[in-house]
């Protein structure tokens, strides 16, 4: 085995590495850009070492730094994670020319299944199912264009050598071939530096379910069950599970027996997975190849009960895989949640800011339950702490949350509960929206299909609802009692100790004549960008509590319990309301029955007024770069009309035409790098 790994990657999956590392006594090397100085990775690696500045193009995809610093701190081999190198040939055959081993697949199975159209060919000649489309070199978009036509509508375009739902396109039209064709090469060449892409049928209402697979140096290759990946967003997981939900044992054997055959049929060796696309009726198709681990590997772990890193770890020095086909089996059902630094009700746009509070469920980190046989209920993969940074050079993962159940229906109310305990404060994050997908009507009945989000929008994108009577009330409270603790504080400041206690230096609301009436105001902070909606909330001090009404209702006694930090326990009227309250400014953040309340205070004292953004001008919605620009100064446009393509987060942007009006001035050029909120275009209405 080995002494010591360079870890060539970021985030939670570095992390997830090292925990092996440690636990096999093998010391590792973190490696990191100038953004991630302070990072978690860096933290828990015994050694880290500075690559370059932030651009992942200048550090984390410099192999050539990478292996320098492997040789100069006496690293045997390089695990790459997943993204960035892990997935590169070339830096596979470097690591081998500098005398390190690459912990990953032979060089050669990478180049066999990074083109798509190539991987298709190879599993055509092994009888694994392919789904019918064009996937050869001819690139004109005319020829491309009569291939759409003839495979028929919808059609899908993938980037030949892409992953990760990048430059993949769904054309429901001839029409619209064109547009999307340009669009998918545009992103392909900006995410992989090669913009060919391969056409085939789009399936109705498909499932992805994919194949964990594992070979060795000896001859050994064995699958480890199916996991369930369907509900996507743009093309991206968002949840996926093990086993699969309705899987039977005939097409469980069936699908494993493909994956293997797919992945003997490139000599692979380490830990792989095969995609398959899956129609309702039972019947599967090979998609692609993942050439290294995924980001769902967890849900597999839970339900065999194998670390597959030190799988990984164990192939790569030579060893033979500690398991053979028979002797896995299932043991109850893993599902995993992505949590995102992103907004879903504005299109999902990643979140940039700080992580000023990060409050996470009850769980075992990575210990497979300490108990063989026996995993643990929760489960959390995380490259982030509080106080840690989201930036907008990397993925906005902010963790995995993993959870895992004697059956499905275990999985899910667990998932459910660690969902609601997840508290998120400083920027926003998707947990509200996992948390009503979990819970809702498709994915809890297992009715599930690619389109799931879409389908089911309505109700996983409700109407704000008002904030509820008791999270007003708790905000209230947390209000009180802070103003009561700084006067307390101010004043033994100014007189002392002993003065600490003088009534006449304490905010207790108390009056000499008359209960003091005191008006609050508090505002919604809608993500979905609406109106803030106000609430006023009237409070008349009492000696052992508060009189409360909020939205004109009648008044209600309300009285605290207890508070233990933000902590909060009240009684409105005859209803025990339970919470947390986190101040962040002048935003109180309420989390109370499973919800996350973001209002708003209305200080009186405050300086008034912020001034509107001035109007008429269409903004970045994030720091990024102008891919293209697609109106002119004095062109008159339609609402709904794409204006300008941005590219951030790895990921395409439209910036559309928010109504009919003429565009008076275009503000950036194609190239152009612009930064969150910053105005693209003069615009007004018609």
């Amino acid at each position: 085995m080995f002494k010591k790994i360079l870890i060539a990657n970021r985030g939670e999956i570095a992390c997830r590495v090292a925990a092996t590392a440690r636990r096999l006594g093998i010391k590792t090397v973190a490696v990191y850009s100038e953004a991630d100085a302070n990072a978690k990775h860096v933290a828990v690696c015994d050694e880290a070492v500075l690559l370059g500045p932030a651009a992942a193009k200048e550090s984390y995809l410099r192999g050539d730094k990478i292996i320098a610093v492997a040789k100069a701190t006496g690293a045997e081999a390089i695990h790459p994670g997943y993204g960035f190198l892990s997935e590169n040939a070339e830096f596979a055959d470097a690591c081998q020319q500098a005398g390190l081993v690459f912990i990953g697949p032979p060089a050669s199975a990478m180049r066999a299944m990074g083109s798509k159209s190539a991987a298709k060919s190879l599993m055509e000649k092994a009888s694994v199912p392919l789904v019918p489309g064009y996937h050869g070199d001819n690139q004109d978009p005319d020829f491309l264009q009569t291939q759409a036509d003839r495979i028929g509508y919808p059609v899908l375009l993938k980037a030949s050598a892409g992953g990760g739902g990048k430059g993949m396109r769904v054309v429901e039209s001839s029409a619209a071939f064109r547009d999307a064709l340009a669009s998918c090469k545009r992103e392909a060449i900006s995410s992989f530096g090669d913009d060919k892409v391969l056409a085939e049928k789009y399936l109705q209402r498909p499932r992805h379910i994919e194949i964990q697979v594992f070979a060795d140096t000896h001859g050994n290759c064995i699958h480890l069950f199916e996991r369930d990946c369907s509900v996507q967003r743009r093309h991206q997981k968002v949840l996926e599970e093990a086993p699969a939900p309705g899987m039977t044992a005939e097409r469980r054997a069936a699908m494993g027996e493909a994956a293997v055959a797919a992945a003997k049929a490139v000599g692979y060796v380490g830990a792989g997975t095969v995609e398959f696309i899956a129609n309702q009726d039972g019947s599967f198709y090979f998609m692609e190849m993942n050439t290294r681990l995924q980001v769902e590997h967890p849900v597999t772990e839970m339900i065999t009960g194998a670390d597959l890193v030190e799988w990984q770890l164990r192939v790569a020095a030579g060893e033979v895989l500690p398991k053979q086909q028979s002797e896995l089996v299932i043991n109850g059902h893993a599902i995993e949640a992505r949590v995102y630094a992103e907004n879903p009700e504005k299109g999902f746009l990643p979140s940039i800011g700080t992580l000023r509070h990060l409050g996470t469920p009850d769980a075992v980190n990575f210990e497979l339950g300490g108990i063989p046989g026996h995993p643990a209920g929760v489960r959390i993969d995380a490259g982030v702490r509080e106080g840690d940074a989201i930036s907008p050079f990397y993925d906005p993962m902010i963790a995995k949350l993993i959870v895992w159940g004697a059956d499905r229906k275990q999985a899910l109310a667990r998932m459910a509960q660690a969902l609601s305990q997840y508290q998120i404060v400083g920027l926003a994050s998707n947990i509200a929206f996992l948390n009503r997908l979990v819970q809702g009507q498709a994915f809890a009945t297992a009715d599930l299909d690619t389109g799931l989000i879409e389908r089911n929008h309505d109700a996983l994108f409700p109407q704000a609802q008002p904030a509820a009577a008791g999270a007003l009330a708790l905000a209230a409270v947390a209000l009180i009692e802070s103003e009561k603790e700084r006067a307390i504080a101010q004043s033994g400041a100014q007189s002392g100790a002993q003065s600490a206690g003088d009534p006449w230096g304490q905010a207790l609301g108390w009056r000499m004549n008359q209960p003091y009436l005191r008006k609050l105001s508090f505002a919604d902070e809608y993500a979905a960008g609406l109106p803030s909606k106000a609430y006023g909330v009237d409070l008349t001090y009492l000696n052992d509590g508060w009189m409360f009404s909020c939205h004109d209702s009648a008044p209600q006694l309300l009285t605290l319990m207890s508070q233990q930090g933000a902590e909060i326990s009240i009684k409105l009227g005859d209803t025990a309301v339970h919470g947390s309250v986190r101040r962040d400014g002048d935003l109180f953040h309420v989390f109370t029955n499973g919800l996350h309340y973001t209002l708003g205070y209305n200080d009186p004292m405050a300086h008034a007024g912020e001034s509107e953004a001035e109007g008429g001008r269409l903004t970045a919605p994030m720091p990024g770069k102008v891919v293209a620009v697609l109106a002119e100064k004095g062109q008159e446009v339609k609402k709904g009309d794409a204006l300008v393509i941005m590219e951030a987060m790895k990921m395409e942007h439209t910036i559309a035409a928010p109504h009919d009006g003429v565009v008076d001035d275009v503000l950036y050029a194609v190239g152009d790098q612009v930064s969150d909120g910053a105005p693209l275009l003069a615009f007004r209405a018609a």
